[in-house]
């Protein structure tokens, strides 16, 4: 089996670059064959793990946080399903959260073996159209719009933390930022919704923000998005969700609709989309996105599914 490393080395504030040898060093002594290669600007992993189609690489690892998990994924989706390689996670970066949802844990010590072993499972993929990416973007985890975009835009500017406490930090303050959310639209397969929201999870996966279970029975595998819709509600009843979403009760809870869909489209018919998917902006000002799932695209190396 030949394995291709794509290691970013400020993912996790250097975390990415810290993981480069205790990595080679494990995956090499368990007699894997690799190649590691570092990116050296946004997107360059999309670029390198699109170019491994021809390569006759068995897999493609990325070795950093969501964002680069994300830009591994763009780039192998580009490759004709036939020729692609299964896709591996080392998950060192501030979230995780794609990781998280096929069963990989955080950390080197616990993602090697996973690696290592080889079980692959076969994952769904969405696409986002709109906002910066009018011609598309895929994500593995989810879709984040409104109030959970905002969080994640807040957490990147807080300097002295890292991981969940950064997230949780940063949710308490878009309380104060962001605690009227726009009217939208919001079709779905088989129901339309206009109304005054503060947020829409689109999830794939299970979990956002590192800690946050927007869809805590999600399944990558199932064909179908779990859509998360929290309408308006005031600022005391934001904080109140938020022990909800993390132990993911929330569903039946006052103002959150819960639901499957296999398309989602979200139109600000007054104000606008902040937006994110699998942690990357897609939007601060959008007015309209459309996501939709590809079934069974990707074989993932995991420690989850059947």
């Amino acid at each position: 089996m030949r394995y291709l490393l794509i290691a970013n080395p400020t993912s996790g504030r250097g975390a990415g670059m810290r993981a480069v040898e205790p990595v080679r060093r494990q995956l090499t002594q368990a007699g894997l064959s690799l190649e590691v290669v570092l990116t050296e600007r946004p997107w360059h992993a999309a670029e390198l793990a699109a170019a491994a189609g021809t390569q006759g690489w068995d897999a493609v690892i990325a070795v950093g946080g969501d964002g680069t998990a994300n830009e591994v994924l763009n780039g192998l989706m580009q490759i004709p399903i036939d020729r692609r390689p299964a896709m591996g996670i080392i998950p060192v970066g501030r979230g995780n959260d794609f990781a998280f949802g096929i069963g990989v844990p955080h950390g080197i010590a616990a993602a090697c073996p996973i690696v290592i072993a080889g079980r692959r499972w076969r994952i769904d993929v969405g696409k986002v159209t709109g906002g910066l990416y009018p011609q598309g973007r895929y994500f593995g985890n989810g879709i984040g719009i409104g109030f959970d975009a905002v969080v994640g835009f807040e957490a990147l500017k807080l300097a002295p933390l890292s991981g969940f406490a950064s997230y949780i930090v940063a949710a308490l303050k878009t309380i104060s930022l962001y605690d009227r959310g726009p009217r939208l639209r919001i079709e779905l397969d088989d129901q339309t919704l206009v109304q005054e929201t503060l947020m829409v999870s689109v999830m794939n996966g299970r979990r956002m923000g590192g800690g946050f279970h927007m869809a805590p029975h999600g399944d990558p595998g199932d064909g179908k998005f779990d859509v998360c819709i929290a309408g308006q509600v005031t600022r005391g009843r934001i904080l109140a969700l938020i022990p909800h979403f993390l132990k993911g009760d929330q569903e039946g809870q006052p103002a959150i609709t819960t639901t499957h869909s296999t398309r989602v489209k979200v139109t600000a018919e007054v104000g606008v989309l902040p937006a994110h998917a699998d942690g990357e902006t897609l939007c601060v000002d959008g007015h309209e996105l459309q996501a939709e799932i590809f079934p069974a695209q990707i074989e993932v190396l995991s420690g989850a599914g059947d």
